[in-house]
Order: C-alpha cells, then structure tokens, then sequence
C-alpha cells in the first residue's frame, strides 16, 4: 500500500510537469479515463494552468520530459522507435529527444573509476581531466592519457543512476498495469511491454561493458570501410561503470560553421551518412541506431566518425532482404514488385489484393520521387505508409521498428548537413550493390547448398512417414491405383532426391570456381 501511494504521488508530480510545459494533450489522448484516474489528473492540474494550445506538441512534449529526468529521457527515445503508438509525427519528434544533462563532479568521477577498476586513477591515467567534455543521463565523458601516452576517452556512469532508474521503472510498470486493467486503450497499445522494453534497453545501457562489445562489434563490420571508422576500446580500463576508447580529435557533425571554415564537402557527408547506415542495416545486419549530430565527429581528412554505442539495431538477413527489394523497387518505380515483396514476407494477410496494395505504395511514393529531401516530410510519409499498413491489416514488425526510427533519424540528419540532398540518389548505389551481391551467381549457388541441406535434414522424417505408410497399407490394406504408381515414377525422370544433390554439387562446384 506504501509503495503503491508513492507511486501515486510520483505521477500526480508528471501529470503536474506535463500540464505546466503544455503538453497536456499527452493524457487527453488516452481516452476515457477511469474515476481514479480522473481525480488524480485533475487534482494534479490545479496548480499547474500551464498552455495547451495545440502547435508544437512533439516540442513541448519533448522539454517536458527533460524536466521529469533520466528515466522519461529514455521513455520517449523507447516511445520514439512505436510510432505505431504515439502517431508518426510524434515519433519523428520524440527521435530528435537529446539525452543531455549537467554533469556531475570529477571528484565522483574518479570515485567510481576507483571502484571498478581497483586501481587509483592517477595509475590508470596520469592526465585526467577532472571536466566532463559531455554529459548524458547514464555516463558522462572525460578526457584522459595512459601511461604509454595515448589519448583516451573515459566514460563513467553516473553515481547512484542504476538505482535512480530501478525506481522510476518500478513506477512506470506500477502504471502501466494498473493502465491495462482499467483502461482498453492501454490494453490494446501493451502498456506493460513498452515498459519491459525501456527496462531491458536500460539494463544494457546501464552495463558499460555491453556498450563496448557493441562498439567492437560494428568496428570489425566497418574496417575497412572508406572515410569511416569507429573509435577502438581499450578493454583493460573498462568495466560495469568505466568505458574507455581512444580520443577521437575533430569536428561535431552539428558545427556547420567549423565544417565549412574547414573545407568539408557537407553534400558527400550526408551521402556517406545514408550510404553507411544502409550498409550496415542490410550488409551487415547490425546498425548504429542512435543517429543524431552529437553522435558523429569528422576528421580532418572527412572520416566520419561514429560515438555512442547505447542503442544499436540488428536485423536478420530475411528482413534485409525485404528491406532491399521494397527500396529497390520504390526506386525503380515498380510498386508491384514492393507489393509483392511484403506479401511474400508474410507483412500483409495473403487474402489482400495485392494491386491495390501496389497502388496504395504508388500514391505513397509518387510524390517524392525526384525531389529534395528539404521538400519531403517524413512524418507525413510515414503517416500515409502506417494509414495504409492499417486498412491492410498489416501487423507491426517488431524487427522493423528500430529500422523505420533510424531511417527517419538518418534522414533528419542528411537533410540537416544539406537540404539539397536526394535520399533515394544517394541509397541507390548501396542498394543495387546488394542486390547484386545477394542474387548473384554465387549467392543463388549458396542458397541452393542451404536448401539442399534443409532437405537432407528432412529425410529421416519422411523415412519414418514413408514406413508408417506402410505399415498403415499392410494392416488397413490401402488401396493404390496402378496408374498413380506409373504418374509417381514418371518416364524416366531422375529421383527427386538425386535431382537435389546433383543440384548442391553442381551449386558446390559453382562456389569453389568463384572463390
């Protein structure tokens, strides 16, 4: 009963912080509200008449949410990645959220260095900059050097964060149960799960170390990759609550005046933005998914280079794919094809039409063909594609939500280092690249291996179908017609199963030549 009035009294000060920032259209958009719930949003507004007008509500969504902390920060970044909940345009605006706060001391810094690594920071780093460079809701970032004289970044966790987090989840998913059981709205948007989501994001934001392997990971998918590169971890001076990698020297992506007085080509940035995130969505099945300016710097040779590994995506190849063949066809204007290729990914119930899906993507993409994106909105865009998902039944992929937040993000942020840029120009050359590679010669080979493979896997079961068969004809005495055995052993045709492993050799022969 304690825990329950103090989360009671948690949410009475929300709804009081949402009305003063004007953003009460937030619990309006609920619906009918149960009388307990009613009376505590209307005692929480009394004091708090705040504006409610109905312009820039993602903005005044987004200060107010700054103000409640930490936990709402990350909230709406999760809320950011369902526009299936809170509305394309809401997520657009949620997905530019800033997770930005005052840093704490260097003193504590050291503290917590100290502490999870075991050795005095003076040994670990001879120079440490006791001024946090940059402040976030989990870590702050210091500037340090090693012994053998290597410039590092430190980022250290916040004290006390993981138990600050702990207890506004608690009351997040105090709420959203008692959410589900009094309202069907709730029920209908799984309240509960967008909570368990937030909690398993912050689980592993809040373990250093799972950010590092997540920056080590993309660092090998990118080596190699022209003009870009991800900074390298130094493992030994990292923990649970201390994350060290090497100092990156250049230019935020978001100082367009310092990127101009230096010479950078802003147009090939932004293209090279886009071009990187298609390839490690659809080559690599592994992306950076928190794609804001504050996350890229730029050398002084214009390598771009990627920061903050907290919020990563993966997709499997199937939906990359998928991926492809829509982007592929939106460009070549074949909206059969992007039609096809969401029936057959199971996307959309097979007993829709499938050319009046077509033509519900010809009207959605028409009107951007050939135009810059500073003239595309991508709320609206997804406003329509989510419309039109809805009179088709189509389910919400989970695999693709993060993906659809990131190319909004990704978007955003080549339209911000030029409005000029062409989203679909600058894909295209990825896009036919991949094509090529996975529906090339040697990719249709490897596929036909891993088919013949799954058949060979299947034989012992339809060993056994084939002998209780049998053994059901010998006791029941199944009847066959003469002509049936005739149709089955066909004139001199090779055995299905023959057929199939000369196939994988011939598949197998295929591969050996070309690599």
């Amino acid at each position: 009963m304690l825990a329950a009035l103090r989360h009671a009294a948690r949410f009475a000060r929300v709804l009081w912080v949402l009305k003063r920032h004007g953003a009460w259209f937030a619990v309006r958009r609920l619906g009918p509200l149960p009388w307990p719930a009613r009376l505590l949003v209307s005692l929480a507004a009394l004091p708090a008449p705040g504006r409610d007008d109905e312009a820039d509500e993602g903005k005044r969504l987004v200060a107010a949410l700054h103000a409640l902390g930490p936990a709402y920060v990350k909230l709406g970044q999760t809320l950011a990645t369902r526009p299936d909940i809170v509305g394309p345009g809401l997520a657009v605006e949620l997905g530019a959220l800033q997770d930005r706060l005052p840093p704490f001391s260097g003193e504590a810094a050291r503290k917590v260095i100290e502490e999870d690594l075991g050795q005095p920071v003076d040994s670990l780093f001879p120079r440490f900059d006791d001024r946090a460079v940059a402040a976030a809701s989990i870590a702050q970032v210091h500037k340090a050097r090693t012994a053998d004289g290597r410039d590092v970044a430190v980022k250290v966790a916040r004290p006390g964060i993981r138990t600050q987090f702990a207890r506004d989840l608690d009351a997040f998913a105090w709420a959203a149960k008692w959410a589900e059981r009094l309202s069907p709205e709730a029920r209908r948007l799984r309240a509960t799960d967008v909570v368990e989501t937030l909690r398993e994001g912050v689980e592993r934001e809040l373990d250093l170390r799972l950010e590092a392997a997540a920056a080590s990971e993309l660092r090998e998918t990118m080596l190699g990759e022209p003009h870009y590169r991800v900074p390298e971890i130094d493992w030994h001076r990292t923990a649970r609550r201390v994350m060290t990698m090497e100092w990156i020297d250049g230019t935020p992506l978001s100082d367009m005046a310092t990127l101009d007085a230096r010479g950078h080509d802003r147009h090939a940035l932004a293209e090279r933005v886009v071009q990187i995130f298609l390839k490690q969505a659809m080559r690599d099945g592994y992306f950076h998914a928190d794609l804001h300016q504050g996350n890229f710097l730029v050398e002084a040779d214009g390598t771009l280079v990627a920061l903050d590994f907290g919020i990563m995506g993966r997709l499997d190849r199937e939906s990359a794919l998928y991926l492809a063949e829509i982007l592929w066809a939106f460009q070549e204007r074949d909206y059969m094809r992007a039609a096809k290729s969401h029936f057959k990914a199971g996307y959309v119930p097979g007993d829709r039409s499938v050319a009046d899906f077509a033509m519900a993507l010809r009207a959605i993409a028409e009107p951007v063909h050939d135009r810059p994106v500073e003239e595309i909105s991508a709320g609206d865009m997804l406003a329509q594609l989510f419309a039109t998902t809805a009179a088709f039944d189509m389910e919400t992929q989970p695999q693709l939500l993060m993906l659809q937040r990131s190319m909004v993000m990704v978007e955003g942020l080549a339209s911000t280092l030029d409005p000029r840029v062409n989203l679909w120009a600058s894909s295209r050359p990825v896009i036919e690249s991949w094509i090529r590679d996975q529906y090339g010669l040697e990719a249709q080979a490897a596929d036909t291996l891993i088919e013949a493979g799954r058949s060979i896997g299947r034989l012992p079961d339809l060993a056994r179908a084939g002998a209780r068969l049998l053994e059901r004809a010998e006791r029941d005495g199944l009847p066959i017609d003469p002509r049936s055995l005739a149709a089955l052993k066909g004139p001199d045709r090779p055995h299905p199963m023959t057929a199939g492993v000369i196939g994988a050799l011939v598949g197998a022969l295929i591969v050996l030549l070309l690599s």
